[in-house]
């Protein structure tokens, strides 16, 4: 009987392992950037065709191989980062598992050009499909090139996950970006279709490199952190809360040199803003920590985003720590005497709420409707296309018929009686859903009445969301914006939608922009033309911790019972909760 198991080919096994090591073209430009560095550059430029798809070519000024180290760099696990497995519990370089070069070139069209400083003649060294090519030597400067063409052209179903060339660029930008923020020292360019969209000068200062990445606006309101303890050093810098965005997107750590991902990280930073920042809203920061090597594990995951710290406890504690005497240099945060704010009444922590007991503080968190007031939500005009749209035959939009709104908890959601139970109703997704809907049939109709500016806004981005917002202007205007490209990742802003104030037309259009720049692959309910409108109605939307007026409850309620699907926002999170009584009795035991 044949054996039904069959030992894989070497370039087949590749092609498979790639997939851990080559997601996207980002992937391809962070792993080639990553060399570069550890190589030694002080200048990388990327370019990149078609946000990656087509060509993507990495050049730097490092050290470079001759030709016997240049063929052993494009086999599987051949590296010059460690010697041994002992290595792997101090990593001090960004790469180490010597599978980049052979994954990125058993997907690709794949060419190195090499030179070492001690070497008379570089090498230049082709791949097809993970086999190797022609390997001849040729005259050339010292350093490397790598030029990956014709990304996943042998694995066609990788290219159906492939995004817009809007997206796949700014992908590429942002993992630039993280490396030009971790190495100020080096210079670092990104050209895309022959077209400079990020430049860092590469002099060490921070706040230049992130100037370039975040924009010369966010630059300016940087605050400096340092902590040096007895296992850390802790420094860079926060963003002042008036420049939180509604993400953390602007939210950078590098531990060691490398940028990552950490939750224990995240959870720190908001801890020592909370008090100073709105909810749903993010600081902005980039934060570099030192510590032992051996006290983090970078060898959790093959993208090398993700690590796992030893001490998690105190080195969450040092940031927050860290983080919270920056803003009180800054008079940011109000300075502690004897351990109390001075602005909280003795024996209370600052931000605390005055002593009660849980039944009192469950009823001051409840508005009854007397107590509303605040919050203006637009009504559906006389011949609103909104008011067209019937859902009748809608489960929940007959659960809702003849409500009675008992009042906002938490200001955040609305409570209302039922003829079947009690709705919860969370009045940003309800809000969403209702301007959603409306946006969406005025830009099918008549169009989205717009207001022109006297005097024309001028915005600057960093190169990310200025190139997303260059490749969407159509999809703005249709969404009631005048925008054209003024200058370097700069937009002039001539006219805006007439829902939104004009004190208000530059924070929407920054906090549209970055949540389409950065949405998670994981929104998959989201349409691609439809994101600005999306991001429009959210950003439109009455806020969690915004006060209503009974008036203005019961008109949400009506208005989102119209709407064709009333159960979600667009972004899919539920925009109503009903308790039956029945479940109230059993609760009850009635």
């Amino acid at each position: 009987m044949p054996s039904r198991i069959t030992l894989l080919d070497e370039v087949t096994a590749s092609r498979i392992a790639a997939g851990e090591v080559v997601e996207r073209p980002a992937s391809v430009v962070k792993e080639l950037v990553e060399n570069s560095i550890d190589a030694g550059a002080t200048s990388v430029t990327v370019h990149i065709d078609e946000g990656g798809k087509r060509r993507i070519e990495v050049v730097d000024d490092g050290h470079g191989m001759d030709p016997e180290d240049a063929v052993l760099a494009v086999q599987r696990h051949a590296t010059s980062k460690i010697r041994s497995a002992d290595d792997l519990s101090a990593i001090s370089t960004l790469g180490f598992r010597g599978e980049a070069l052979p994954s990125i070139a058993s997907v690709s069209h794949f060419t190195l050009i090499t030179k070492s400083a001690e070497s008379a003649v570089g090498c230049r060294l082709e791949m097809h499909g993970g086999t190797l090519g022609d390997v001849n030597e040729i005259g050339c400067r010292d350093g490397t090139v790598v030029r990956v063409e014709d990304l996943f052209y042998n694995t066609p179903a990788r290219l159906k996950f492939m995004k817009t060339t809007g997206t796949e660029l700014g992908r590429c930008v942002e993992a630039v970006s993280l490396l030009a923020a971790a190495y100020p020292g080096v210079s670092f360019g990104v050209v895309h279709n022959g077209l400079e969209v990020l430049s860092t000068p590469g002099n060490g200062d921070l706040a230049n490199a992130l100037a370039r990445v975040w924009g010369r606006d966010a630059a300016r309101s940087l605050v400096g952190v340092a902590l040096e303890d007895f296992n850390l050093t802790l420094g860079g810098v926060v963003g002042t809360p008036d420049v939180s965005r509604p993400g953390r997107t602007h939210q950078f750590f590098i531990v060691n040199g490398r940028p990552i991902r950490s939750r224990v990280l995240g959870h720190a930073l908001e801890h020592a803003f909370r008090e100073v920042t709105p909810e749903a809203r993010y600081p902005i920061a980039c934060l570099r920590l030192d510590v032992d090597p051996t006290a983090v594990d970078v060898n959790v995951h093959p993208t090398k985003m993700e690590v796992k710290f030893t001490y998690e406890r105190e080195l969450h504690a040092a940031v927050v720590r860290a983080v919270t005497e920056a803003l009180r240099r800054h008079g940011i945060l109000p300075e502690l005497r004897g351990g109390t704010s001075v602005t909280a009444p003795a024996g209370q922590s600052p931000g605390a709420r005055p002593s009660a007991g849980l039944v009192e503080s469950a009823i001051s968190a409840f508005r009854p409707l007397e107590q509303g007031a605040g919050v203006l939500l637009p009504a559906p005009g006389p011949h609103d296309p909104l008011d067209a749209v019937t859902s009748n035959e809608e489960p929940l939009a007959e659960q809702l018929q003849g409500f009675r709104v008992l009042g906002q908890l938490r200001e955040t959601y609305i409570v209302a009686a039922t003829k079947d139970g009690v709705a919860f109703v969370d009045q940003h997704v309800a809000h969403e859903r209702v301007l959603y809907e409306r946006l969406t049939a005025k830009q099918t109709g008549q169009g989205i009445p717009s207001q022109r500016l006297a005097v024309p806004l001028t915005v600057s981005f960093g190169p990310a969301e200025g190139a997303l917002l260059e490749h969407r202007l159509q999809e703005f205007s249709a969404a009631g914006w005048d925008i054209e490209p003024f200058g370097r990742h700069s937009f002039a802003i001539r006219a805006a939608p007439a829902l939104i104030r004009q004190d208000r037309y530059e924070s929407i259009l920054r906090d549209m922009v970055d949540e389409i720049a950065h949405q998670s692959v994981a929104r998959r309910l989201i349409v691609d033309r439809d994101q600005v409108t999306i991001a429009h109605a959210c950003r439109l939307a009455v806020k969690a911790g915004d006060p209503l007026s009974g008036e203005e409850m019961t008109g949400l309620l009506e208005q989102l019972a119209k709407t064709t699907n009333p159960h979600l926002c667009p972004h899919g999170r539920p925009a109503v909760v009903v308790v039956p009584y029945a479940e109230l009795d059993r609760r009850f035991r009635r």
